[in-house]
């Protein structure tokens, strides 16, 4: 129990050193959540204009519902990932890599902090948006289950902190330009998962890719509760796959983490800073 309670604290210092760096930051926070609430309101705007731009007469309100909650499903999981899959560039920006990788603690210890940093910075930044957005635009979620769209939420999750961990082995190994690399992989999850878009309007082979992102899932379901207020179990089609997506990528993340990590100790990669 002592040992647990050990770990349990040396998680809770890297999130808390990473609310830290919010503080030390929040200039750039600030600007990246003006950034998200802009895309938020114009992506509502857009659907609110739609019957102009179409000359037919389209249900607008609907179509503004479906794109925003689009954009706040997505939000929420795209802070998810970067906060993850850059955990690694923070190290090396701070000059605590070397540091953070000698000290006497597991590597999972280091993860579980930054990923339970991860989500409730997620949750919160996404609240934010979504209250601003409340005042902006009329929200019909009368018919909306709730509970259903948090379960969603909480499995999906578990896949992005899976894929996150993973993509975080590329500023681990290719220290010039593997941050970069971190957000090209969150742009084609944008691309594949049906963010503003219904996944049929693709092209097949597209579809094919659109199964295999676990955002694919996350945000029928989400949509299906929301706005047709079905239940969990009704959505049981899309949280299953979900579900078994999470429970493969996290132990799947961190195997290939530690082989990077090994790597790169072997190799001499994290003294290097470009």
């Amino acid at each position: 129990m002592a040992s647990i309670a050990r770990e349990l604290r040396a998680s809770y210092a890297f999130a808390e050193r990473n609310i830290n760096l919010v503080k030390r930051y929040w200039g750039w926070e600030i600007v990246w959540l003006i950034y998200s609430i802009a895309h938020s309101l114009a992506i509502g705007f857009i659907g609110m204009g739609m019957e102009q731009i179409s000359g037919q007469r389209v249900d607008t309100s609907q179509l503004v519902l479906y794109l925003l909650v689009g954009t706040l499903v997505w939000s929420y999981l795209a802070v998810v990932f970067d906060a993850v899959g850059e955990m690694i560039a923070w190290e090396r920006w701070e000059g605590t890599i070397e540091y953070t990788f000698m000290a006497p603690v597991s590597r999972l210890t280091h993860m579980v902090g930054t990923c339970v940093f991860a989500v409730v910075y997620g949750l919160l930044r996404t609240a934010l948006i979504l209250g601003i957005i409340g005042l902006s635009f009329h929200l019909d979620l009368s018919r909306a289950d709730l509970l259903a769209a948090a379960t969603v939420l909480a499995v999906a999750s578990l896949s992005f902190i899976g894929l996150g961990i993973m993509v975080a082995t590329l500023p681990l190994l290719y220290t010039e330009r593997g941050s970069q690399m971190v957000y090209i992989a969150q742009a084609c999850l944008l691309l594949f998962s049906g963010v503003y878009y219904p996944v049929d309007v693709m092209p097949e082979w597209m579809q094919v890719v659109a199964q295999f992102s676990p955002a694919t899932y996350a945000l029928l379901a989400v949509r299906g509760s929301l706005i047709d207020g079905r239940g969990v179990v009704e959505l049981a089609g899309h949280i299953l796959p979900l579900l078994a997506m999470g429970l493969v990528s996290i132990p799947l993340g961190v195997r290939i983490f530690v082989a990077a990590e090994r790597y790169a100790k072997r190799t001499g990669r994290l003294k290097r800073s470009g």
